[in-house]
């Protein structure tokens, strides 16, 4: 598999990553297993988790399975910090939470550093710099080689990764932002995506495959049994994708895959793999058959005028002040 730098630094990550989201909760250690030995033995590298990921387990089952299965030396380990349960407060950016949640996360991964930290949302009630220094610091103890951001949106992007380029060798540059982007979700596109490429930020899209959605599997009337959007975790996650100009979209995006006899699942990942800006796509996959299909990807590069249409099928409303006014 092609090898990425991350943003503007010297790390070099898999252009397609692999996403935990549901392991320890709908995927069990052995699918687990079967998945991450198809990731590496097709040559990905990049592994994305966070400490909130089955309630701890997810990190918990990679790191067994790194024990075991795959060398530990052969991945780039991602994983973020900052999503609490809590309803009244559901972001906690404290110096003092991020350090104590990256020490768990290491002990439940059973290894001295992550490759890449993330915060995993802004906190409003944490001064950002108070946040950002946690990064320092673990950078700067060994306990991370890279830090990054998620769900940022373009001003809280383009502020922390300023303030972090403002002292150079004593804070850490942001390597990578963690944003959801697929055709079915370009509002990255508006202020994160420019920030980044001018700041020198990679971009790691998550739900690169609107959710499930742009695979095509609900075209049909009804929901299939076996997907997310049948399931009481994720019903409510698939839901908003499923309304009349998504599926406008997912018709285009079959089309285009007839076409080019290919399934509309590598044609909505290469389209996003490709954009300008970003490193990698995270995929999550529940075994290795719906893996080896996403990997596949790998061969496809799309025509332009392929990319052409899709972009113009799918292209977001942006207006002032996106856009000069005198053109609106």
């Amino acid at each position: 598999m092609e090898q990425r730098h991350l943003g503007r630094t010297g790390l070099r990550v898999s252009r397609i990553g692999l996403g935990t989201l549901t392991w320890g909760r709908d995927t069990d250690e052995h699918d687990a297993a079967d998945v991450l030995k198809t990731f590496w033995e097709a040559g990905g590298t990049l592994v994305d988790t966070a400490d909130v990921y089955g309630d701890g387990d997810a990190e918990y089952l990679l790191g067994r399975l790194m024990e075991g299965l795959v060398p530990r030396r052969d991945l780039i380990i991602s994983t973020k910090a900052g999503s609490v349960p809590d309803p009244e407060r559901p972001y906690d950016g404290s110096r003092g939470h991020l350090l104590a949640a990256l020490d768990a996360s290491l002990a439940r991964l059973g290894t001295d550093h992550v490759d890449l930290w993330q915060v995993h949302a802004f906190d409003p009630y944490t001064p950002l710099e108070e946040t950002l220094q946690a990064l320092d610091i673990a950078v700067a103890s060994g306990r991370a080689r890279y830090a990054g951001v998620s769900n940022f949106c373009g001003w809280q992007l383009a502020k922390a990764a300023t303030w972090q380029l403002s002292a150079p060798g004593t804070r850490t540059r942001l390597a990578a932002t963690q944003m959801e982007y697929s055709l079915l979700q370009r509002g990255v596109e508006r202020e994160v995506l420019p920030a980044a490429l001018d700041l020198g930020v990679g971009l790691l899209p998550s739900s690169p495959l609107g959710r499930g959605v742009l695979t095509g599997k609900y075209r049909g009337d009804g929901l299939p049994p076996d997907s997310r959007g049948a399931s009481d975790h994720f019903g409510l996650f698939v839901e908003p994708y499923l309304d009349d100009t998504a599926s406008r979209i997912v018709d285009a995006v079959s089309t285009a895959a007839d076409g080019l006899a290919v399934t509309p699942l590598q044609v909505a990942l290469a389209w996003v793999r490709d954009r300008p800006g970003v490193a990698a796509p995270i995929v999550g996959a529940r075994n290795a058959q719906q893996l080896t299909a996403a990997l596949s990807v790998e061969a496809l590069s799309l025509p332009d005028e392929i990319c052409r249409a899709l972009d113009d099928v799918s292209a977001p409303v942006h207006r002032y002040p996106d856009h000069d006014w005198s053109t609106l």
